[in-house]
């Protein structure tokens, strides 16, 4: 897969990369560069920038001197950290728990990225951290869990591995539909309530960034939705998977 950068509108860019899992298959991965009011920039996650879609980065940050902070929003996706620190000596890295962990070697800020702190320090983007399942799982296997950030001005929603759209509708010319992470039932906290809690979750998420018009999924692809189109499909994918994660 090629690197390929997208520019959504209002400050936001959708960088889609590669991500070769296994050794064999590609499976993709994501960043976004987005440009705040100050005329600063952050990225949300890492990722090793390359030919054009680098050249393309740092045109628009003055060779990377505007970048102010790198948002690093998924535990589990770690790779590209390192390198990214070394492109962006200058900008602060927000990690979770894990992030400091696994690559020490970058100084993280000490506040977490899910951090109430980051959250209002970045009024811009609205951000939400499921409720019911791990942000990081116990077991290594299960990454359903993420902080997921909008950027209203472009009505985007940034979503690394909880929800994710079908392969089938990646190119689709119908309505596109939503699905739940395939490993969210094995992610749930061992609370009598928490496929509950993840259900009420996601149902209120749905109503919360109903203007959602474009998704941007890290393995699952780019797509857009029309008006009223993203919360009929998550309500629907929460609906089709209720019963199972309640009888938990």
């Amino acid at each position: 897969m090629d690197d390929e950068i997208h520019d959504l509108g209002k400050g936001f860019w959708s960088i889609r990369g590669s991500f070769i899992k296994n050794g064999v298959l590609d499976i993709g991965v994501q960043s976004a560069l987005i440009k705040l009011a100050s005329g600063r920039f952050i990225f949300l996650d890492s990722y090793k920038l390359t030919g054009d879609v680098r050249e393309q980065v740092m045109g628009l940050t003055n060779d990377g001197k505007d970048v102010e902070a790198v948002l690093n929003v998924h535990p589990f996706h770690t790779v590209h950290c390192a390198q990214m620190a070394k492109d962006f000596p200058q900008a602060i890295f927000y990690g979770s728990r894990r992030h400091h962990q696994q690559v020490p070697e970058v100084h993280w800020a000490k506040d977490l990225v899910e951090s109430a702190t980051v959250a209002a320090r970045y009024t811009e983007l609205e951000f939400s951290l499921p409720k019911g399942i791990y942000y990081i799982s116990p077991d290594e296997n299960i990454h359903a869990g993420s902080l997921l950030v909008y950027h209203p001005a472009s009505q985007s929603i940034y979503v690394d591995d909880t929800f994710e759209i079908p392969p089938s509708k990646l190119f689709n010319a119908v309505q596109p539909t939503l699905g739940l992470h395939p490993t969210t039932k094995q992610a749930l906290k061992d609370a009598k309530n928490a496929g509950e809690q993840y259900c009420a979750w996601a149902t209120a998420l749905a109503h919360q960034w109903r203007d959602t018009h474009y998704f941007c999924g890290a393995h699952s692809g780019l797509v857009e939705f029309g008006k009223g189109e993203f919360e009929a499909a998550l309500l629907s994918a929460v609906a089709a998977a209720r019963s199972e994660l309640q009888s938990l």
